[in-house]
């Protein structure tokens, strides 16, 4: 784009565009869109020093058939580089487009890098890794953030912030700006679970509209490549903030109305679910473990009490019946930790979730032939009490029928240990799966 040509429609977009924080019509959101190019336009570059190797700052918008607003998106994202004299670019990553969006954006001022790799997270990524600029200012081409305004994230950066997240719940939702689902619904609740999964400090989890060092970025490695990308990112830069790596905060901003004149790509409940599901799997200490950890220390309870004979607590007797539910919560509370275990190292193989030292100290002590070992030893130990019985019966003096629940007793558990110990085998061969190396498509 020519600098001519953008400071013209710049001039127009400063008339017809309401800006941040205030209370304009919304319908000057969406300025007429662009005609297309007939000549080869360069990518608009900031005025500061327009020589460097590195820009100061990178708009990067993620695009997937968006030829109304895209456009006016990438001119306010120009407008504010050019009015804050900033070094920087506008960088579109196109998720295949066919819309013309690709023309538009370019005649507009941006750069636009094809992402072949659907999904959100995808687009993002790849006009990340594109990118060039110290400082990244990500945010949707759908018209609802005014990236004119996007200087105080700036100002945030520039003091040392390494990630700063716009956020709706302090700042301002214009009318038809947000669904009520997603206004009481789905934000507050994603927000609240990331509270309490990860001790996230930002007022609304869900924000699109970010700001963060481009090394951030890469210390975070986001692997997400559906809408659950913006939740790893959060959720990423909230631990290593914990760890002293990071420094986070948040600004208020306003939200504007949708300026597409089609349903959006956003599907509410499906992608309300996606966000959820994606922390829960990354915390399976507290969804998976914990409660499997409640299980299986009641059932060793229940086990070791009626494991020798029966007994009466408070005028009630617990039997043979007890011991089956006892040892069924061992089961179910070992089975649980195991694959809270596996769900965290394939997290951690994946790079998904947050790196845990310990447990990457844990896993390299346990091998394959370990867990072999420990299993069989399950195993062994259950066979003993289940061959004991079976020499009774067959070699010995016999099972008494008026004695079957006394019987009963080495074989639950004899059972329970051989099941424990299979699963422990199975599961070795598993993760020593995850460590196999191999090389990935860039």
């Amino acid at each position: 784009m020519t600098a001519a040509g953008s400071s013209s429609r710049g001039v127009a977009d400063d008339a017809a565009r309401p800006r941040a924080g205030t209370d304009s019509n919304p319908a000057a959101l969406t300025p007429a869109r662009p005609a297309a190019s007939t000549t080869e336009l360069k990518p608009f570059r900031g005025t500061r020093d327009a020589s460097a190797a590195e820009p100061e700052l990178s708009f990067v918008i993620p695009c997937l058939n968006e030829a109304k607003t895209v456009g006016p998106c990438v001119e306010a994202a120009v407008r504010c580089l050019r009015e804050n004299n900033i070094d920087g670019e506008v960088v579109v990553g196109d998720n295949g487009s066919t819309d013309g969006s690709q023309d538009i954006a370019r005649a507009a001022g941006a750069r636009v890098v094809p992402v072949p790799v659907r999904g959100y997270g995808a687009a993002i990524r790849g006009g990340i890794a594109a990118a060039r600029g110290k400082y990244i200012i990500m945010g949707d081409s759908d018209g609802q953030h005014d990236f004119a305004a996007c200087f105080p994230f700036v100002e945030k950066l520039r003091e040392g912030y390494d990630v700063v997240v716009g956020s709706r719940t302090k700042g301002m939702a214009m009318e038809g700006a947000m669904t009520w689902k997603s206004r009481y619904i789905g934000t507050p609740v994603i927000t609240l679970v990331g509270k309490l999964l990860f001790a996230t400090p930002f007022s609304d989890f869900n924000c699109g509209l970010r700001g963060f060092t481009k090394a951030s970025f890469e210390l975070m490695h986001p692997r997400a490549s559906g809408m659950e990308f913006a939740s790893e990112h959060i959720v990423k830069a909230s631990l290593l903030a914990r760890r002293g790596r990071l420094k986070l905060t948040e600004i208020p901003i306003t939200v504007h109305p949708d300026g597409r004149d089609r349903p959006p790509h956003l599907r509410p409940w499906r992608d309300g679910w996606r966000h959820l599901r994606f922390m829960l799997l990354l915390s399976p200490r507290w969804t998976i473990a914990a409660p499997s950890m409640v299980m299986l220390l009641a059932g060793l309870m229940i086990t070791l009490l009626v494991a020798a004979g029966p007994i009466t607590i408070g005028g009630y007797m617990l039997d043979v019946h007890s011991l089956i539910a006892g040892c069924l919560f061992v089961l179910l509370g070992y089975s649980g930790l195991i694959a809270a275990v596996a769900a965290r190292l394939y997290a951690l193989h994946e790079e998904i979730g947050p790196p845990d030292r310990f447990l990457e100290r844990l896993s390299s002590l346990y091998t394959l032939e370990r867990g072999i070992l420990a299993g069989a030893g399950f195993a062994l130990l259950g066979a003993v009490l289940i061959g004991w019985l079976t020499y009774r019966a067959f070699l010995g003096e016999g099972l008494p029928a008026d004695q079957v629940t006394r019987s009963l007793r080495p074989m639950i558990i004899g059972s329970t240990l051989v099941a424990m110990g299979v699963q422990t085998v199975l599961m070795s061969f598993f993760l020593s799966m995850l460590r196999i190396p191999n090389e990935r498509r860039a």
